[in-house]
């Protein structure tokens, strides 16, 4: 972690009037040169961008070599991303692992931030059998399986066997992508934080992604490991049923996966939440199994969520899962809704009165608006950061 010392040492580094100060002192990464990515990417074509995020865009790129690689361009004027990118390099240049994408280098020329990592030919989970979208991409249930395990993996890795810790706090479907034999790899660590071992929790901005958000995080801004092990819950959901976690083109009570996956699990009917794709081609008691741990590491109380190692264990069929108790899961999909709702409420209180109508309304209605209120800066916050 030497490359960081600059940063450190100097809090301004990274500033426009400093462009290039934040190279001095990288060290075991490639630096490439912008006039390389520029020519790897065909002049950063558009019909080369493969991904777009808050932090700028993705491209796929030919390096000199002749190895394809993924090429991440923060963008120029998001102060956040420089941030990001400070975190991802200090991150994922300090660990290795089969279900961790791997860095090759980055460029910091100027005021370009750029990384560049290995290319993965199947893209993301979101982009493939989560979004809904055309895929050629047999998702057989061994497939997920392997998925689900290969992820859990990689989390384990994060939370148990490095020091300090690392908690992602992005993980999500888009965040997972898949290498060629379907291998999935764990990306985007620009949320990465670091956890010490005298440690409980970390305090800090919400960020990340709605529907993969532990309630607790969102509420009281304070991440820990299991924060982690809730949007990992929700990904297994997702793998097992073939859908997003939030989907408002469904029924109303069909909007959301987990409280629906809960009603399931509570009716005995969990076998009914796998994806109607596979058809009878699977596993019944591993696919009920499997939205089991997904509800377990959803529940309402952190505490009780499993740690990354007996999740491992349990998708393994090493820890039965039967014997654990299942508590109702933690539904932040209700601030979302109050939101709308206060949002709905406030269009149509602006249409119908007077400013000073609307302000004696308010004032009115303070107390019963104390909740929502919270729940609508909440939400601003958590999307500042769109996938």
């Amino acid at each position: 972690m030497s490359c960081f010392s600059c940063f450190i040492r100097k809090k301004g580094c990274v500033s426009a009037a400093q462009p290039n100060e934040i190279d001095l002192d990288i060290q075991n990464v490639n630096l490439y040169t912008y006039k390389e990515l520029e020519t790897a990417t065909e002049g950063f074509s558009p019909a080369n961008k493969i991904g777009q995020g808050g932090f700028g865009s993705v491209y796929k790129g030919k390096l000199r070599n002749g190895t394809l690689a993924a090429i991440k361009v923060l963008s120029a004027d998001s102060h956040q991303g420089v941030r990001e990118f400070l975190t991802e390099i200090k991150v994922i240049t300090s660990i290795e692992h089969e279900n961790l994408v791997k860095l090759y280098g980055c460029c910091v020329e100027g005021d370009h931030r750029i990384l560049v990592y290995g290319y993965l030919e199947n893209n993301s989970l979101a982009q493939t059998l989560i979004g809904g979208g055309h895929s050629s991409i047999q998702f057989s249930w061994p497939v997920r399986r392997n998925i689900c395990i290969g992820v859990a993996r990689g989390l384990t890795f994060l939370h148990e066997e490095v020091d300090p810790h690392i908690i992602h706090r992005d993980i999500k479907a888009s965040n997972i992508l898949l290498d060629k034999n379907l291998q999935p790899k764990i990306s985007d660590f620009g949320l990465a934080k670091l956890l010490s071992p005298n440690l409980t929790h970390i305090s800090t901005r919400v960020a990340g992604t709605a529907g993969y958000l532990a309630p607790e995080y969102a509420i009281r801004s304070q991440v820990t490991r299991r924060s982690d092990i809730y949007s990992f819950g929700v990904l297994l959901l997702e793998i097992v049923s073939g859908r997003c976690n939030t989907n408002r083109r469904l029924p109303a009570e069909e909007h959301y996966l987990v409280p629906k996956a809960w009603t399931m699990y509570e009716n005995g009917e969990l076998e009914k939440l796998v994806d109607a794709l596979l058809e009878d081609d699977f596993n019944i008691e591993e696919a009920c199994r499997f939205c089991k741990i997904g509800l377990l590491c959803t529940q309402d109380s952190p505490q009780l969520r499993p740690s990354m190692s007996s999740v491992l264990g349990m998708l393994k069929s090493e820890i039965d899962v039967d014997e654990k108790k299942i508590t109702k899961p933690g539904l932040l999909f209700e601030f979302v809704e109050i939101k709308d709702a206060k949002k709905q409420k406030d269009e149509a209180e602006v249409q119908s009165t007077s400013s000073l109508g609307t302000s004696k309304k308010q004032d009115d209605s303070s107390l019963t608006e104390t909740a929502t209120s919270f729940a609508a800066m909440t939400f601003t916050s958590i999307y500042d950061r769109s996938s």
